[in-house]
């Protein structure tokens, strides 16, 4: 699921996460189904309703606007995607994903996130899922392709379907 140069889906990301604790936890191959079974419908749902709001809102990116209003030759640190900006896509998934993790595996499972390596970029250790996804939410305003509202609001609604996952499938501590 990698795109571009040196850049991993976020989706995909998750999943290679998912697996990072199934392994780090010692799961056994059932136990590594589930979780990836229902991360993987987690990010599913996530994607549906943040790509939904998406279009429903069709914002545009703070790149456009600068350009517009401010300085025309200014670069985002990140590159643009080419769909609306509200909400943003890696705070709707990492919040719903790190919500469902934190659920199998605790609030307090730390993990040393290695997903990126084979792109030549250097493994990261988090205290937590939640850790893990605000750094990823805030990462989008830091490189300059979304605004705080979308960030905070993807937050919000990654909670929101994290949680109902959690309902709706009965999962427990592992």
């Amino acid at each position: 699921m990698s795109v571009g140069l040196k850049k991993i889906s976020p989706g995909g990301h998750w999943m290679g996460i998912a697996g990072i604790a199934c392994e780090e936890a010692g799961l056994n191959l059932a136990q590594t189904l589930l979780v990836h079974t229902i991360v993987a419908l987690t990010l599913h749902d996530s994607f549906i309703c943040c790509w939904n709001a998406k279009y429903a809102t069709n914002r545009i990116r703070p790149e456009t606007v600068i350009h517009r209003y401010i300085d025309e030759k200014w670069q985002p640190l990140l590159q643009t995607p080419p769909f609306p900006e509200y909400p943003s896509g890696h705070s709707v998934i990492s919040t719903s994903a790190a919500e469902v993790l934190t659920r199998f595996f605790g609030d307090q499972f730390a993990f040393k996130d290695s997903v990126e390596t084979y792109l030549g970029l250097p493994s990261r250790r988090f205290a937590s899922f939640y850790e893990a996804a605000a750094e990823a939410r805030i990462s989008r305003l830091y490189g300059g392709i979304h605004f705080r509202d979308a960030i905070e609001n993807g937050g919000v609604v990654g909670d929101e379907i994290g949680k109902f996952i959690i309902n709706k499938s009965g999962i427990q501590k592992l």
